[in-house]
């Protein structure tokens, strides 16, 4: 993929990553310390929506504005308001995780290591169903310099899932790195309510392979403790998008033609259009 246009010294931005910022200066701040705790949201239901640039902005300002009853505002860390992140994402060879993803497996787990790109901060998660089929986030601190998976995640790992399936379930073992993420995202959080927003997706197989989403195009995922539609829901609903059935583990079929992806093809279509 060809780097980025450079025309009188400046790399032209994204509409995307334009609409991230605009959206997230607009908004008032709220450090993370602030963030309010029904906000955190490891344990959630999430909906993921791929729509314009302009869609985005247009939501943004309605959940943000200071007159709104509980107005959503910007995660603000360090006076950032976006930030990029890298994950790394761990499978088997035979891509266990990715297929049990793509089946809707009611027992089955996303593993990975996290980036702040801009913190150097590293994480391990681990992401399970819980039993109302919820999302369920497990992590753990990375120090500098130590493997994502040494001796101490590895147990990690085998605990979360034993405990979140039984000790019956099988821990993957034979894991390596398959897929790499990194895009900006930014953050808008209010009581009980989380929305993420992502732009500049770029994504990477073990092969070197990439792929990039279109540039006009906002990942918005809607993150709340319960099933029913958020106002971020139903916003989107009245610009006419419904949740998509994607998520960006789903590039690998993009990356590799040969993987079944049935289920996501529409989303891939609309995210990587020159590669499906």
């Amino acid at each position: 993929m060809p780097a980025a246009p450079v025309r009188s010294g400046r790399i032209r931005v994204a509409p995307a990553a334009r609409a991230l910022a605009r959206a997230a200066l607009a908004a008032r701040p709220v450090g993370l310390q602030d963030v309010p705790a029904g906000a955190r949201l490891l344990d959630r239901y999430a909906r993921c929506y791929l729509v314009p640039a302009r869609t985005f902005l247009e939501v943004a300002a309605d959940l943000t504005a200071p007159d709104r009853d509980g107005p959503f505002r910007a995660l603000s860390v360090g006076g950032r308001r976006w930030f990029r992140y890298r994950s790394v994402y761990y499978d088997t060879p035979g891509l266990r995780a990715y297929h049990d993803h793509r089946r809707g497996l009611p027992q089955r787990c996303k593993i990975r290591e996290r980036l702040y790109q801009d913190t150097g901060e590293r994480q391990f998660e681990i992401k399970v169903k819980g039993s109302r089929g919820q999302t369920v986030t497990h992590r753990r601190r990375l120090a500098d310099g130590a493997p994502a998976l040494d001796e101490v995640s590895r147990g990690f790992l085998a605990r979360t899932l034993s405990g979140a399936y039984g000790p019956d379930f099988e821990v993957p073992r034979d894991l390596t790195p398959c897929f790499t993420t990194e895009y900006t995202r930014a953050t808008f959080v209010a009581e009980g309510g989380r929305i993420t927003a992502d732009s500049d997706i770029v994504c990477r197989d073990a092969a070197g392979g990439e792929v990039r989403a279109v540039r006009d195009l906002v990942l918005v995922e809607t993150k709340s403790h319960g099933h029913h539609p958020t106002p971020a829901d139903l916003l989107l609903h009245q610009r006419g998008h419904r949740a998509a059935d994607f998520t960006k583990y789903a590039a690998l079929a993009a990356l590799n033609r040969s993987l079944p992806a049935h289920r996501w093809h529409h989303a891939l279509r609309e995210t990587f259009p020159a590669t499906v």
